[in-house]
Order: C-alpha cells, then sequence, then structure tokens
C-alpha cells in the first residue's frame, strides 16, 4: 500500500514537470511568435507598442503582460550586464524612455537636472522603491524600502554608526585586518583574485563593527548566505526549490534567525560585553522603552544590519576591484599615486605608527581623487530607482502615479556634457573640478544618501595605501565583462593578479 502510494505520488510529480516544461515551452514559442510579427509588421508595432503621443515617454510596451522582462533579464545574464538593456534603448529613443519590466511600467532618465529632482525630492512626490524580488530580501523594513517617514526614523537611529569616533576606530580595525589578509599573498605563486580576497576582508570588516561577528562556522556559514542573497537579487522572482530566488530566500531565513539568536542574548545581558553598534542599538532600546516610536523592533535591526553587511561588502570590494584594473591600466597614475603613498609609509615608520588613522586618510589627495574616480567610471550603483506617488511632469512628459522612475547613474557619469572624454581613467579631472550638482552619484544623493558613504571611500584607501606599499603587481586577465545576474557591477573575472612583494628596504624607492 505504501509503495503504490510512493509510485503514484511519483508519477503525479513526473507529470507535474512534465506538464510545466510544456507550458514554459508554449509561452516561449508564442514570444517568438510575437517577436517575428513584430518584425514583419512594423507599422503594427509601432502604433500598439510604442509611445507615440508628445507627452508620454518614448519607448517600448513590450510584449503583453511581461513587457520586456525577457529583455531585461538577458541583458542582467549576459558579459554586459543591466546597462546594456538601458544603453541600447538611450541609442534608440534618448535620455528618456519608458519600458515594462516584470509587469511595472518603467521610466529612464539620464539627465543631472531630473536627479535632482528625483533624488532630492523637495516635492514629495517621489519614494525609494526597488524590485520586489530585492525588497523580499533584504526586508521590508531596510532603509532600501522604508517609507519616507519610517526611513527618516531608522536613518536617524542608524546615524551614530557613521560619527567621526565610529569611522577613526573603523579604519583601525579595517587596516588591521587587510594588513593580515595582503600578508600570504605572495605566496603559494603569488597569484590573488582581487575581488575574492576584498570581499574576505569587507565582509568581516562589517561584521566586526556591527555585531563584533569574526571568526567560527556561524560567520562562515552567514558569509555563504549572504553571497546568496545578492545573487538572487536580480533573479527570476519564482519560489521554486532549484531557483536562485529560492535559494536566496532561504539564505535570508537562515540570516534572520542567526541574527535574532545574537540579539536575544544581548538583550537578556547575557552578551553585553561587545561595544558594537547592534549593543549601542539594544542600549538605546532600553533607554527609549517609555517611547515607542523612537524604538527599533527586532525585525528592523535584523533587517538594516543585513542591509548594511551587502551595502559595505558587496559595493566596497567591487570598486576595489575596479580600482586595482583601472590602476594597472594606467601607468601614469598609478606612479603618481605610488609616490604619494610611499611618501606617508615613510612617515607612519619614522613616527611608529602601526595603523592608518582618520588624518592619514586625510592626507591622501590624490589617493582620495583617483577613489572618485574609480566610483564614477565603475558606477557600482547603476541606477536609482523611485516610486511616483502622484500624477507629475518630468522633462515635460506626463509621470503617472505608480509608474516607476529610475536615474541612470552610469550614463551621466560617461556623459560628455558633464565630464570631458568620460571614457577616460583621469583622477586629476577632480584637480580644480567645478562640479555640476547631481553628476557624481556614486553614493546618491539627497536625503537618502549612502549613509556609509565615508566609511566606503576610507575601505578604499586603506586597501589602496597597503596594496601600494606592499606589493607590485600585474593583471593577469584584463577582461571587463560584467558577472552575470549581479546587482551591482562586478567583474567577471574578479581581476586575478600576480604580485611581488616590495622589500622593506625597498619601499622608499620602489
Amino acid at each position: 500500500m505504501h509503495l503504490n502510494l510512493i509510485f503514484f505520488a511519483l508519477e503525479f510529480s513526473f507529470l507535474l514537470f512534465f506538464c510545466m516544461l510544456v507550458v514554459i515551452a508554449l509561452i516561449i514559442l508564442s514570444c517568438q511568435i510575437m517577436i517575428i510579427i513584430k518584425m514583419l509588421l512594423p507599422g503594427r508595432r509601432n502604433r500598439n507598442q510604442e509611445s507615440t503621443a508628445d507627452d508620454v515617454p518614448p519607448g517600448s510596451r513590450g510584449l503583453p503582460l511581461i513587457g520586456e522582462t525577457i529583455q531585461f533579464v538577458a541583458a542582467i545574464n549576459s558579459s554586459k550586464g543591466f546597462y546594456d538593456f538601458v544603453q541600447t534603448r538611450c541609442l534608440r529613443y534618448g535620455n528618456c524612455f519608458k519600458t515594462n519590466i516584470f509587469g511595472q511600467t518603467h521610466v529612464f532618465f539620464s539627465s543631472t537636472e531630473t536627479a535632482k529632482l528625483l533624488l532630492k525630492n523637495d516635492s514629495g512626490k517621489f519614494t525609494k522603491r526597488y524590485l520586489r524580488s530585492i525588497a523580499q530580501l533584504v526586508g521590508d523594513q531596510s532603509l532600501l524600502c522604508a517609507s519616507p517617514d519610517h526611513h527618516k526614523l531608522i536613518r536617524h537611529r542608524l546615524n551614530n554608526l557613521f560619527t567621526t569616533k565610529s569611522l577613526s576606530l573603523f579604519i583601525k580595525q579595517f587596516d588591521e585586518l587587510t594588513i593580515t589578509t595582503l600578508s600570504d599573498w605572495d605566496q603559494d605563486g603569488g597569484t590573488v583574485v582581487v575581488l575574492k580576497e576584498a570581499l574576505k576582508i569587507t565582509f568581516k570588516a562589517m561584521c566586526k563593527m556591527l555585531m563584533s561577528f569574526e571568526s567560527g562556522e556561524e560567520v562562515e556559514m552567514m558569509e555563504k548566505d549572504v553571497a546568496d542573497v545578492c545573487k538572487a537579487m536580480l533573479a527570476f522572482p519564482l519560489k521554486l526549490p532549484w531557483t536562485r530566488f529560492y535559494k536566496g530566500l532561504q539564505a535570508r531565513k537562515r540570516i534572520m534567525k542567526t541574527l535574532e539568536k545574537i540579539i536575544t542574548l544581548r538583550r537578556s545581558g547575557l552578551d553585553a560585553c561587545n561595544e558594537d553598534f547592534l549593543q549601542y542599538l539594544v542600549t538605546e532600546d532600553k533607554e527609549d522603552s517609555a517611547n515607542e516610536t523612537l524604538r527599533l523592533t527586532d525585525t528592523e535591526i535584523q533587517d538594516n544590519i543585513l542591509t548594511m553587511i551587502i551595502a559595505g561588502q558587496d559595493t566596497t570590494a567591487s570598486a576595489i576591484t575596479w580600482m586595482v584594473k583601472y590602476l594597472s591600466e594606467n601607468q601614469e597614475v598609478l606612479d603618481a599615486v605610488k609616490i604619494e603613498q610611499l611618501k606617508l609609509a615613510e612617515q607612519l615608520t619614522s613616527t611608529k605608527s602601526s595603523f592608518l588613522t582618520l588624518q592619514d586618510l586625510n592626507n591622501m589627495p590624490y589617493a582620495s581623487k583617483v577613489v572618485k574616480e574609480s566610483l564614477r567610471m565603475a558606477s557600482v550603483v547603476a541606477w536609482f530607482p523611485r516610486l511616483v506617488l502622484q500624477d507629475c511632469e518630468i522633462e515635460g512628459y506626463k509621470i503617472k502615479k505608480g509608474w516607476n522612475v529610475n536615474i541612470v547613474a552610469r550614463s551621466i557619469h560617461f556623459d560628455p556634457m558633464v565630464y570631458n572624454d568620460p571614457n577616460k581613467f583621469n583622477p586629476s579631472r577632480f584637480d580644480d573640478y567645478d562640479s555640476k550638482p547631481y553628476s557624481f552619484l556614486a553614493f546618491g544623493m539627497g536625503g537618502r544618501t549612502c549613509l556609509g558613504l565615508n566609511m566606503a571611500k576610507a575601505m578604499m584607501l586603506v586597501f589602496l595605501h597597503r596594496l601600494i606599499t606592499t606589493y607590485k603587481w600585474k593583471v593577469i586577465d584584463s577582461d571587463s565583462s560584467v558577472e552575470k545576474r549581479a546587482m551591482f557591477s562586478r567583474l567577471k573575472s574578479g581581476c586575478p593578479i600576480h604580485v611581488t612583494r616590495i622589500p622593506p628596504e625597498d619601499v622608499k624607492s620602489a
């Protein structure tokens, strides 16, 4: 009897799986047929699929129901990344176009004027809005997804993490981690993958600063789970066991369970000896216990710790990787920054300073420009989404309530009207740069500017200093293809380099 039931279940599962395959095949076939019809009947396509009214943004609605989701996902899964989807349409329609992705209307803009309008948001007509799949992965209580009022409350509570005192302590911790990590790079042939190493350092640094989480099996598991969450952010939101989205959701559950356990211990006073950001939040909550509106719930704390780990690890590690690649391709820039950093290294030796300080970072004018130029060219966060709260007009076009409007940071960063010779890596462009408002969007702008911008810059400067004063290096794979399905722009190769240690006695003359 039991065997019959098992065989019946297996047969039913196979039949269900076969039916799903047939349905998927039919959908793909119907899409291909519709694409062919559109190609053969251009007049009909223009009349039914593309915006032609003067007061509506130009663009294509794509196929019924799914719009241009297939093309969007195809771009994400290509070596050119998300920006290829935008660039193709910008060439066709200009710096503003309308499309349909995942059943929602999206309008993309690429001008500094509109960036100011949306990101500054004086009118209150817009709020931050990421794809629904991203909200499910980072959590509804995350800064990324919070409503305007809720965002102000959470941001106010998190601000203490980014004070000058906190930043100074973080710089010392990150420098120590960087020195330790780089110490054995010249072992086993002296070949390392920059992205892989940068992800390790930034993850450890964020976990130590946020919750004194440093080593052990739980840390390794969380690092893997955070990576799975990141991989799922732009995945098709299907909750099926074999999909990246499902695996990302399961990883999130495990992270939340770990964070819940840590928070419970902190609130009970059993693990209150750590002076980290989590302890600050828990302590502040006790002091504000009489005012429920000021307290953060455990869910809010968990969602935002995950958000800060992702933001602090993934984006910064990606930017560090691009920076190393750009420097290797521009010898004059590398030579100039090397002179500055070796001079600083000599000063640190003479004063017997073991670790870099905030003051040391402030004495890196050229390196700071290298960091800024790397962030401009990499455009790790390629676009900034907003939800329209009421009907309005932008650039002469009527924009409806409920639409998604997006600022394409990369398009602005590579606009020749904003930056002279934008494809050239030239840190000196910022020497006497009279910046156009809202022309540098590496960290966003306005009320939702990235809280950790100074921390990210600090990590890049510390890493740059230690790399330049410890090794000479050569990039092994110069391919500029981006990693498929990545939320943030990351090098597919990870930037593998071969390093040669600089002898201490040669640092001065290296």
